[in-house]
């Protein structure tokens, strides 16, 4: 086995223990709470989904959507040498623009929703621009910028909805809703699984994986990016334009949570901007997709996939009287768990060079 395919087997094998322990410690939790219900309880986590038939199914699609993309947007940041903490900022950010669009770009049509879906891209994008320009050219920590704009994105918007009477609901205390020409299109999928909120928004993102998974491994754009990320002074000496790759970098992975916040919100399944002063839980959840799927594309939507899987039978704990809060234990411990797979990667780096005599593996 060459060394390649043995990091790939080691970063797995990481990943299934994480989900592992994370369900099994869920286990003890529900048998601490209630001994009783904690065996029904726990195989309705796992059982859920698929309570309500297609429904679940594509209910299950529907919350993978933005956390497949977030969370392709902290994995993209990750190959390239950079830390995206900043998925929760642009997400919001990204949502306002394609509400904005949404509510008062009535004037295009059949086209809205497209427009809509597309400036939420360029405003994430805008917004991930700060810190990657901040680290290229003035070496700013990009985990620090990222999150000052996380706070400056969401009190931004807040603010900026609450001020304007054409997009504030009073009532609510929320966005009004989106014009119906600016949801996305069902795509066939409301026959396909009946009664889910599912869209053409799931379309999207596996798309997007696609795309990003191309462009990483199969261009020279691609290379280039990783290249100045992970050694900025080597890609400088070959001739690369550093900095530019950096900002480049943030800037795709800005699009792409941008482009989650956008598709959530012009979903049409009721939701709006509230105005509280929490951070978008899509952004953070992205860095668990992230570290479970080990920053690879194929492996973040399989990641979001199961996330969103046991999140949509996490709801169903009700009827046992437990919290649904229990899910996002889960998700934390295995989040704490993914991370030690760095670790477990340099234990048996060493181990191997050892066992060859200091030679690679």
């Amino acid at each position: 086995m060459n060394e390649a395919k043995n990091k790939k087997l080691v970063g797995l094998t990481s990943s299934v223990f994480a989900v592992i322990v994370g369900l099994l410690f869920g286990f003890i939790i529900l048998i601490f709470s209630n001994p009783s219900q904690a065996l029904p309880g726990f195989l309705t986590i796992l059982t859920g989904s698929f309570t309500h038939g297609l429904k679940g199914v594509g209910q299950v699609f529907y919350y993978a959507t933005p956390i497949i993309l977030t969370g392709l947007s902290v994995g993209f940041a990750f190959r390239t040498g950079l830390f995206n903490i900043g998925t929760p900022g642009q997400f919001i950010v990204g949502a306002f623009a394609a509400v904005v669009v949404g509510i008062r770009g009535d004037f295009l049509g059949n086209a809205q929703w497209l427009v809509a879906v597309l400036v939420s891209m360029v405003a994430g994008a805008l917004w991930a621009l700060v810190p990657g320009a901040l680290n290229a050219y003035f070496n700013v920590n990009v985990v620090i910028a990222c999150i000052m704009m996380n706070y400056i994105g969401m009190y931004l918007v807040n603010f900026t909805v609450k001020g304007s009477k054409a997009l504030f609901d009073s009532l609510r205390n929320q966005s009004i809703s989106v014009d119906k020409a600016a949801q996305i299109p069902k795509m066939g999928l409301n026959i396909i699984f009946p009664g889910s909120s599912i869209n053409g928004g799931f379309f999207i993102a596996v798309l997007v994986v696609i795309v990003i998974h191309f462009l990483l491994n199969k261009t020279t754009f691609g290379f280039e990016l990783k290249a100045a990320g992970f050694n900025r002074d080597a890609s400088k000496y070959a001739g690369m334009n550093e900095k530019r790759n950096i900002i480049l970098s943030m800037a795709i992975a800005g699009a792409l949570s941008g482009l989650a916040g956008g598709l959530v919100y012009l979903a049409g399944s009721g939701k709006h901007i509230e105005i509280v002063d929490v951070l978008a839980s899509e952004g953070f959840t992205g860095i668990s997709v992230a570290l479970l799927g080990l920053s690879s594309p194929f492996g973040i939507l399989l990641a979001g996939l199961f996330i969103a899987y046991i999140t949509a039978g996490g709801f169903y704990l009700q009827l046992f009287e437990f919290s649904t809060e229990i899910i996002d234990i889960i998700v934390a411990v295995i989040i704490y768990f993914s991370a030690f797979a760095l670790i477990i990667k340099t234990l048996m780096g060493r181990f191997d060079k050892k066992r060859n005599g200091g030679k690679k593996a």
